[in-house]
C-alpha cells in the first residue's frame, strides 16, 4: 500500500517543465548564491519535449565545492552570458506552466533572487512544485535515505531503477541533465502510483 502515498504525483498535468540550477555555491553571510546554469525540460503528454540549457555568468566566485559538482569553473562562467540578458528566452518557457523543481526551497528563491536583483519580472505561472518534498511520505515508509528537505535524486533514481543521466556525465550534476532526470523520476512515481498492490 506504500504507493498510495504517491497519489499527489498522479495530480501533475501531463503538460509541465522541469527546472534545474547549478550554482556559485550555497547561501551564506553574503546572501544566496549566482546561477551559473538553468536548465529547463519541457514535457508534453508526459514525454521529454525539449531540454535547454543557460549557461548564466556569476558575479559571485565559484567555490570549489561547487565545481567539483557541477564542473564549471570560474574561467569558464566568465565567458558566459549575463543572467538579465537571458531571463526573456527562460521566462517564455515557465510562461503558464506548472514548473516542477526536485528541491525547490533551494532552486526557485535563488531564482527569484536574480529576477528582483536585475529588475526583472516573473511571467504568469501555474505554480510551483517540489518533487523532493512531495517524495518524502513514500521514501520514508520505504525507509529510503531521507533529509529534512526529503529524498536526493540520486536515491529515487537508484531506489527506480530509472536510467542514471549522471552516471553518463562522468558523475557531475548539470542543470539540463538534472531537470531531465527529475522527469524521469517524477513519472517512474506517477505510473508506480498506478500500480495496484497483490
Amino acid at each position: 500500500m506504500d504507493n498510495e502515498l504517491l497519489w499527489v504525483f498522479t495530480q501533475l498535468p501531463d503538460d509541465y517543465v522541469v527546472l534545474d540550477t547549478e550554482t556559485t555555491g550555497l547561501p551564506d553571510e553574503n546572501g544566496p548564491p549566482d546561477i551559473v546554469s538553468v536548465g529547463i525540460t519541457a514535457v508534453k503528454n508526459r514525454e521529454i519535449a525539449e531540454a535547454v540549457e543557460f549557461k548564466i555568468r556569476p558575479e559571485k566566485h565559484i567555490s570549489e565545492e561547487a565545481q567539483s559538482i557541477h564542473g564549471i569553473s570560474n574561467q569558464q562562467a566568465a565567458g558566459f552570458a549575463p543572467f538579465d540578458s537571458q531571463w526573456h528566452p527562460i521566462a517564455d518557457y515557465l510562461k503558464g506552466q506548472l514548473i516542477v523543481i526536485h528541491n525547490a526551497s533551494f532552486d526557485w528563491p535563488i531564482l527569484m533572487d536574480h529576477v528582483s536583483r536585475y529588475g526583472l519580472s516573473l511571467p504568469p505561472i501555474e505554480g510551483v512544485f517540489c518533487s523532493q518534498k512531495a517524495a518524502i511520505p513514500w521514501a520514508q515508509a520505504i525507509k529510503l535515505p531521507c533529509s529534512q528537505r526529503g529524498p536526493s535524486l540520486d536515491v529515487l533514481t537508484n531506489v527506480l531503477g530509472v536510467e542514471d543521466l549522471r552516471a553518463k556525465n562522468n558523475g557531475l550534476h548539470g542543470a539540463s541533465i538534472d531537470s531531465q532526470q527529475t522527469v524521469r523520476v517524477v513519472e517512474e512515481m506517477r505510473r508506480l502510483r498506478g500500480v495496484m498492490p497483490k
